[in-house]
């Protein structure tokens, strides 16, 4: 298929206009991912879930937001290339396509168009759509633990659906920590691949907050019972 570079190249559109090739893509995947629901079989949906976890856990949660963004661990450059594509950032920001194409391609090989519709346009419709709950939903539903100066939230649902990161509040109270939730019960699925990565000795200088810690400093610190109770409390 070809795509004209100078078209996607071109500056994003002012906020009272329409990015017009942006909103046919968007429209094309969400009919896509409407036909996969009528070309379903249990070896495409496997397919998309598990290339939905490689793309929403290592490639996106447990790369570009807690390894590049806020560098919450180390890696050695090797598995840093592997989870974003270290030296490839600005390429695969400028081609983002181009694995999708080949993706596309390989998974028609395969299976056909059930494998094309559920490993491309469903996974993609549904990553998108449960990654802007991050910055939706938990800003508007949700308890809070930690006082910040925004609307953040924890979400229990949404961390399912986002392998940990709807635990949006306690991220925004302490944004370096590699561990979004904190306590046993807040499941933290990009917490867990990281925690393996330390333990096959390819992730180092993880930070990691501790309640327990946070507890002792503030009580340290003098802070008011109340304010103490809600900063951290369980």
């Amino acid at each position: 298929m070809a795509i004209d570079l100078e078209v996607l190249d071109r500056k994003a559109a002012a906020d009272d206009e329409v990015n017009w090739v942006t909103a046919i893509f968007m429209g094309v995947f969400h009919v896509g991912a409407i036909a996969a629901l009528f070309f379903f079989t249990w070896k495409a949906f496997l397919v998309s879930m598990f290339l939905w976890w490689v793309s929403g856990s290592l490639g996106i949660g447990m790369g570009y937001h807690r390894l590049l963004t806020h560098r919450g661990y180390k890696t050695p450059k090797w598995v840093e290339y592997v989870l974003a594509k270290d030296k490839f950032h600005v390429w695969i920001t400028k081609y983002h396509y181009v694995p999708m194409i080949v993706l596309g391609v390989v998974l028609f090989a395969i299976g056909g168009l059930p494998f094309l519709l559920w490993g491309v346009f469903f996974r993609t419709v549904i990553g998108l759509h449960t990654t802007w709950l991050v910055n939706s939903a938990t800003h508007s539903w949700g308890s809070r633990r930690f006082i910040t100066r925004d609307l953040s939230t924890n979400s229990w649902w949404v961390a399912l659906l986002t392998f940990g990161e709807g635990w949006h509040n306690n991220h925004h109270a302490h944004p370096v920590s590699a561990r979004h939730g904190l306590k046993w019960y807040e499941i933290d699925f990009n917490w867990y691949g990281i925690w393996a990565l330390t333990k096959l000795g390819l992730a180092r200088q993880v930070y990691r907050v501790k309640l327990s810690e946070l507890r002792q400093q503030e009580e340290e610190q003098g802070a008011p019972a109340e304010a103490r109770a809600e900063m951290v409390s369980a």
